[in-house]
């Protein structure tokens, strides 16, 4: 829960620094490990410039395991550690062959994907709906970047 709220508390931040410099949002950096690097970097690199119908804005500070979309920023990190909500008995959905841990769990704004090398954050605000259309499209790069763990590994 904890989380979810420092991550709320981000965006807010991130809203707020969006309006300051047109197209631009600010977001803490992730610092994937280095056997993660190369791998966050072709998920990154191969993000759409538009995610739920949002245009991709610029990123600061500058990183290649970071992109965002929109205002209210749809903002992504790869790399990021693991959830200290995940457990083994945590609800997860999958979409698209990857499961997702959404939190807080009544009315999530941060996804992330676990049961891969790296993990992988997407925080999508409520104000686009449902998150559905957002998570399938990133669902389906990560799914070809980013390894699965064994099964019964998150």
């Amino acid at each position: 829960m904890r989380r979810a709220a420092a991550a709320l508390a981000a965006l807010t931040t991130v809203a707020a620094a969006a309006g300051c410099a047109s197209g631009t949002v600010r977001l803490p950096a992730p610092s994937p490990a280095p056997e993660a690097r190369d791998v966050c970097r072709d998920l990154v690199e191969r993000l759409p410039d538009t995610l739920v119908d949002q245009p991709r804005a610029e990123v600061e500070p500058d990183t290649p395991y970071a992109a965002a979309w929109g205002d209210p920023p749809i903002a992504l990190r790869c790399g990021v550690a693991r959830p200290p909500a995940l457990a083994p008995d945590s609800e997860l959905m999958v979409v698209e062959e990857v499961a997702w841990l959404a939190e807080p769990p009544a009315e999530p704004n941060l996804y992330t994907a676990v049961g891969r090398e790296v993990y992988v954050e997407l925080t999508l605000p409520p104000s686009y709906g449902p998150p559905a259309q957002g998570l399938v499209r990133v669902s389906e790069l990560i799914a070809e970047e980013i390894p699965a763990l064994p099964s019964g590994e998150l």
